[in-house]
């Protein structure tokens, strides 16, 4: 039986005949300018007919590809964050009590476990005040509407309670380290919620109305 003799330039036209066929996808952009500049190269390292433009072509193709890499890293990104802004509710599948979340914050803190502490201590946070009553549990809810919801209801530590919030976003979402500062920030901010409350607690105790603020014992 005789075999077929092929060179390879011979065989790379026959691949490039293959593969554009429609039933072969296209590719993204970048692919496709990718193939370009491949076919070009060959054709001027194997010897082959010239490139319109020569070295220019080849030049202006490679800041096109270069610039179609930019774009889809960017796209990327963006596409990173917006599911992570979509996974963006404050608690996970485990439901904790505030005392609880309180404990397991003061534990990281102490081990040096800072972005754990931090997202712990805003939880801490978040369930004192549905406990309480001060604000209605939402199940998804996220940290920046925990600050902007709580905000509302305790004007006074609106500031604290968006900058809490920022932290716990950083540390989860935005894949920064956690810092003591950021932590005893939010420590703080829990330590005036329970004063608050407390405080509110007893002047209803002091009027005889039990309507409004509630002190979890």
């Amino acid at each position: 039986m005789s075999t077929i003799d092929i060179d390879r330039d011979a065989a790379h036209d026959a691949a490039q005949r293959e593969l554009s066929k429609p039933i072969y996808p296209r590719g993204s952009l970048t692919d496709q300018l990718a193939r370009l500049l491949d076919d070009l190269l060959y054709d001027i390292m194997s010897g082959g007919a010239s490139v319109p433009g020569g070295w220019l072509t080849i030049t202006v193709l490679l800041v096109l590809v270069a610039a179609a890499v930019v774009v889809a890293v960017r796209v990327a990104r963006r596409t990173m964050r917006t599911n992570r802004g979509r996974q963006s509710a404050l608690f996970g599948s485990v439901e904790m009590s505030s005392a609880e979340h309180r404990s397991a914050a003061e534990s990281a803190a102490a081990r040096g476990d800072w972005a754990s502490a931090i997202r712990h201590r805003l939880r801490a946070v978040a369930r004192h005040l549905e406990e309480t009553a001060v604000l209605l549990p939402v199940p998804g809810r996220t940290a920046t509407e925990l600050a902007r919801d709580a905000g509302q209801a305790v004007p006074g530590l609106s500031e604290e309670l968006r900058h809490a919030a920022t932290a716990f976003n950083d540390v989860t979402y935005g894949e920064l380290p956690g810092t003591e500062s950021a932590y005893r920030m939010i420590a703080d901010l829990d330590g005036h919620l329970l004063d608050h409350v407390a405080g509110g607690a007893a002047d209803q105790s002091a009027s005889g109305t039990t309507d409004g603020w509630v002190e979890v014992r």
